[in-house]
């Protein structure tokens, strides 16, 4: 299958996006929906509540709501067909190296 073919994940989509708009970026995406049942925005099929890390020298001299505010415009789409919540880490390759 493309990359856009359907049996390709929320989380698949989310990488993917994530890894061309901030490259170079290592990018980790974990489906967190089943611990989320019952929550708002919760929906039986999951795909709904990601943990998200995104090492990028694209975030140097941006803010931490900057940084989440590009990250969100990246993923809007998802937003609109499903996605509902993103736990961020959002780092420079030098902060991440502290961390």
């Amino acid at each position: 299958m493309g990359e856009t073919g359907p049996m390709q994940t929320r989380a698949d989509r989310i990488r993917q996006a994530l890894e061309g708009a901030f490259p170079p970026a290592r990018v980790q995406v974990v489906d967190d929906s089943h611990r989320h049942i019952g929550h708002a925005g919760a929906r039986p099929e999951g795909e709904t509540h990601y943990s998200v890390l995104v090492v990028s020298p694209a975030f140097a001299g941006m803010n931490r709501v900057a940084r989440s505010r590009a990250v969100h415009a990246v993923l809007e789409k998802e937003f609109g067909t499903g996605l509902h919540a993103l736990s961020l880490r959002l780092l420079t390759p030098e902060e991440a190296q502290k961390a």
